[in-house]
């Protein structure tokens, strides 16, 4: 029996691919990237978060804690489980929506994923993945022959500054992407624009340059940075860059200059060109 660890599951999503989804959020992740909005995913093991403003001061820690202070985030569940969750929501996924497992790095859990989405499919389910692909292509595999979307990041386009953001390079995913591409399986491509990190017309142009090349790109996303995960961090006792959210005109004016070189884009949801 496969189980892995889930951090939380979050249904009616509707930021999380195509349609009303039901989002899986997997423990454990293989970068640390300087903005990350889900910091309470990145450790593998289950964890207490500490969240001080809730803390009533009743000396009753030991006990428990009924005001919400002390969260654990992860349990051990198993495919079977999850599947359970999932199928509550089926009734509402029509024909775009399904699971979509993000993290966390689902490929950190490659094997409970595949059979996870192996499940979802054999239900009927439409099976979604938000992934750093910066594994080895045998790692994802398993993965990959029971997708029906992936959904990929490429943060920076040059390998040195995606080091320094993110602690990995990014070798790995472009090769990755372009293999995925040639299976045929649909591709959202996507970046975080992160202001000081990758917010310039120069970065953004080379992404949706390369992002254009992929034969099965259903189009290249642009996402605004937002600090949630500075509020999360803080319940783990961990210090995050703060960076500046970038302008709604800002935004426009990068996905203008993506579509100077890819014929599909969005910006948050909004398609601009294509």
């Amino acid at each position: 029996m496969k189980t892995g660890i889930i951090a939380d599951i979050q249904r009616f999503s509707l930021h999380d691919g195509p349609g009303i989804r039901t989002s899986v959020f997997v423990k454990g992740c293989n970068m640390r990237c300087a903005w990350c909005h889900n910091p309470e995913t990145i450790a593998f093991e289950p964890e207490i978060l500490l969240k001080m403003e809730n803390c009533i001061g009743c000396g009753q820690c030991e006990k428990g804690c009924f005001a919400g202070a002390k969260v654990l985030c992860g349990q051990e569940m198993t495919v079977e489980e999850v599947l359970a969750q999932v199928m509550l929501d089926a009734p509402y996924y029509g024909e775009t929506g399904g699971i979509t497992i993000t993290g966390g790095e689902p490929a950190c859990q490659a094997e409970f994923c595949a059979g996870l989405l192996r499940a979802c499919r054999e239900n009927g389910i439409h099976t979604a993945i938000e992934t750093n692909l910066c594994f080895n292509l045998d790692t994802l595999r398993p993965m990959l022959s029971e997708l029906d979307l992936v959904m990929a990041d490429i943060k920076l386009f040059d390998d040195a500054a995606h080091r320094q953001w993110t602690g990995v390079g990014n070798g790995l995913l472009m090769d990755n992407l372009a293999a995925i591409s040639g299976l045929g399986i649909p591709l959202i491509v996507r970046t975080p624009v992160v202001p000081g990190v990758n917010a310039t017309e120069e970065d953004i142009e080379a992404i949706a340059a390369f992002a254009s090349g992929l034969p099965s790109l259903v189009y290249y996303e642009l996402l605004p940075y937002h600090s949630l995960g500075l509020s999360k961090g803080k319940a783990q006792n961990w210090a995050y860059a703060k960076f500046d959210k970038p302008e709604h005109d800002f935004m426009l004016k990068l996905g203008a200059a993506a579509a100077r070189r890819c014929g599909s884009v969005c910006v948050a949801g909004q398609k601009i060109a294509g």
